[in-house]
């Protein structure tokens, strides 16, 4: 029997106290110091109820509850109810920080860490490593922070899982795009793509090309 899939949007906790941990955001959710929080951060810095995440309509919308040290997406404190995009950074005081996954990037529950299916001596030798169940992606032991977006993600987990082999254009398509919509990506669309990826990875590391295009065959992942 396949595994249920997560259908709502998700808050992952990241470099804090919490890390590593996750929420399904289903009606709202509340981030506090208080106990009666749904999200409970032990820290003078954060106020007792501190901020407020709910689903409004089709979104999901970030409010800070007047807190004395603030809420922060993306790096900037908000001043205002904002709405929350996929791979959006959220920042509660100093303290601890989260990542919004929208339900568009949802996966299954059960699915391992790619990082870990590998050999241990290729785990070793990977600059790269992922974590699938919560779209985060390490290159050089350093988090990439903010995080990939779906579709770069899609893209780069794709090449992971074949490292060191061509991977097909046609057979990266699917993968980021599903058969569905397959047929109508263009050429340029995946180029595009391809571009994205490898400036955010060179942002991090420009000492290696990471991914390399073979002429007439696909593309590759060279994460040794």
């Amino acid at each position: 029997m396949d595994r249920p899939l997560i259908d709502v949007p998700i808050l992952i906790a990241q470099t804090g106290p919490l890390d590593g941990l996750r929420w399904p955001i289903d009606v709202e959710i509340h981030i506090g110091r208080d106990p009666e929080c749904n999200i409970v951060i032990p820290d003078r810095q954060v106020s007792r109820y501190h901020t407020r995440i709910f689903r409004e309509e089709n979104s999901v919308i970030l409010e800070d509850l007047a807190s004395k040290n603030g809420t922060f997406l993306n790096g900037k404190q908000i001043t205002k109810p904002e709405k929350l995009q996929d791979g959006d950074f959220l920042q509660v005081a100093l303290v601890q920080k989260f990542t919004f996954l929208s339900s568009d990037a949802t996966m299954p529950l059960d699915q391992q860490f790619s990082d870990l299916q590998q050999p241990a001596q290729k785990q070793k030798k990977s600059r790269i490593r992922l974590d699938a169940k919560a779209r985060r992606v390490w290159i050089l032991n350093e988090e990439m922070i903010p995080p990939l977006s779906v579709p770069q993600f899609l893209l780069l987990k794709t090449l992971f899982d074949h490292q060191g082999e061509v991977v097909s254009r046609s057979d990266l398509v699917f993968a980021v795009w599903g058969s569905d919509r397959a047929v109508g990506v263009s050429e340029q669309a995946l180029d595009a793509l391809i571009r994205r990826l490898r400036e955010r990875i060179n942002l991090m590391d420009d000492t290696q090309e990471y991914i390399t295009t073979v002429r007439g065959h696909g593309i590759r992942l060279e994460n040794i």
